[in-house]
């Protein structure tokens, strides 16, 4: 650990404070820029480097990312920066799509997407991604001399150590985060301040459908149970029907409004949990201000890197270990399609395949994996006879599936007894072109 006296720290701290723009002035052509994620982006810094890309001072300059939020959509993810700038994303969303099909039309490749398992990235960064220049926004720094990665450690805490320049732009907006989310001023290359609210996760409306399939899996839920659950309008009626457990813990990729509910009301206590006992776990958070303000100086949350929580090893030491997440479309025999659309990438395997597997292997655990059974007003069926992109979780791997026609658990099941089942889980106008398909595969 770094000891320092607080008149050193706050020399330290003013010898590397400047502006946005002199901080991105040594990003040089056909480096490597990486960025925290989500509300991790740092907006002053963004734009001071799109100014740059813009006035033709950089070329060739490739971003590496996960979940660019609007901040980054509307500073470096602008058409006309794309050649100058070259996103690299891991975890596509709207912005990054939206660049791709401007540069179909155009005959143009914009942007490149790089698979990855969440919980492999930090690996992934260290042995085949050699970052130049790392910007992430902070916490303020304590007395100290600490800042703290707040609502993102995912990978930023650990990149960030690996790249050989490190800007960190200091939000007072930013919650201050325990568990190992500290980086010492000593670490840093540059610091810049700036205040912006960050942004923010709307709430998606909770519909009928939701609160059915939130039912069913809510039956699969014990006392002292520990959850990772997904971010959405079924996720979120997940927690609202857990209202009346006792005891649960949180060990979760995402930390949610949803989930600091359950916190907030005594459902969960974390007092059952093996690992981090007393503490909820998460790797990065996302929610409105009134969550943020939850997550500041809360000493009952903690966030670890994305290798440490999304372990398949280190989330099965805690037992009753429940995972919940949802997937585009399922076979007939189970195996998941959560990131394709259409014959285009569409988002990313993040860390679905990390939470089935630990939940799998943790004393009493199960997954669900949990969703609507159609698209597109009832037009599409989600239970399909052959996915129509890779397989995000494999039908060796999946566990509980659940729609609102119910619910079944597949392991154990045979391939007509899992094509059986998967269709009674379809939605009825779709039953029959399904059996038909069954029976042309031979399943049944």
């Amino acid at each position: 650990m770094t000891t320092t006296t607080p008149g050193r720290t706050s020399t330290m701290y003013a010898s590397k404070l400047t502006d946005a723009h002199t901080a991105v002035e040594q990003v040089e052509s056909r480096s490597t820029v990486a960025l925290g994620q989500a509300a991790g982006q740092p907006p002053a810094l963004m734009r001071a480097l799109a100014d740059r890309a813009r006035a033709g001072e950089i070329d060739e300059v490739k971003l590496y990312y996960f979940h660019a939020e609007q901040p980054m959509q509307d500073s470096l993810l602008r058409y006309e920066l794309m050649g100058a700038l070259r996103p690299h994303s891991m975890f596509l969303q709207r912005a990054e799509r939206e660049l791709i099909e401007q540069g179909d039309r155009d005959g143009r490749k914009v942007v490149s997407f790089v698979p990855t398992a969440f919980s492999q990235s930090i690996r992934l960064f260290a042995d085949a991604i050699p970052v130049d220049t790392f910007l992430v926004t902070v916490s303020p720094m304590d007395s100290s001399g600490y800042f703290t990665f707040g609502t993102n450690n995912d990978y930023t805490s650990s990149v960030a150590r690996q790249a050989k320049r490190l800007v960190v732009e200091v939000n007072t907006h930013m919650p201050r985060v325990f568990g190992a989310s500290a980086l010492h001023v000593s670490e840093v290359d540059a610091i810049v301040e700036h205040d912006e609210d960050l942004p923010e996760l709307p709430q998606r409306p909770i519909g009928d459908v939701d609160r059915t399939i939130a039912r069913r899996v809510a039956e699969l839920v014990p006392e002292h149970a520990c959850l990772q659950i997904g971010v959405g309008g079924l996720p979120q009626a997940v927690c609202e029907a857990l209202d009346d457990r006792t005891d649960l813990g949180i060990h979760s990729e995402v930390l949610t409004p949803a989930l600091a509910g359950l916190i907030e009301s005594g459902v969960v206590t974390n007092r059952y949990k093996t690992t981090h006992r007393g503490a909820s776990v998460f790797t990065f958070a996302m929610g409105d201000r009134a969550f943020y303000d939850f997550l500041d100086d809360n000493r009952g949350v903690e966030s670890h890197p994305v290798d440490h929580v999304n372990d398949p090893a280190v989330i099965a030491l805690n037992d009753n270990v429940v995972s919940v997440n949802s997937t585009l479309e399922m076979d007939l025999t189970g195996a998941c399609n959560s990131e394709w659309i259409n014959g285009h990438q569409y988002s990313a395997a993040g860390g679905q395949v990390d939470f089935v597997r630990g939940a799998y292997n943790s004393t009493g655990g199960l997954s669900v994996i949990a969703f609507a059974s159609t698209a597109r007003g009832g037009t599409i069926s989600k239970i399909v006879p052959r996915l129509s992109g890779p397989v995000t979780t494999a039908r060796n791997d999946v566990h509980h599936v659940a729609t609102e026609y119910g619910m079944v658990d597949l392991k154990g099941l045979s391939s007509t007894q899992r094509a059986q089942s998967l269709i009674a889980l379809a939605h009825p106008d779709h039953r029959a072109e399904l059996t038909g398909a069954a029976r042309e595969r031979h399943l049944i």
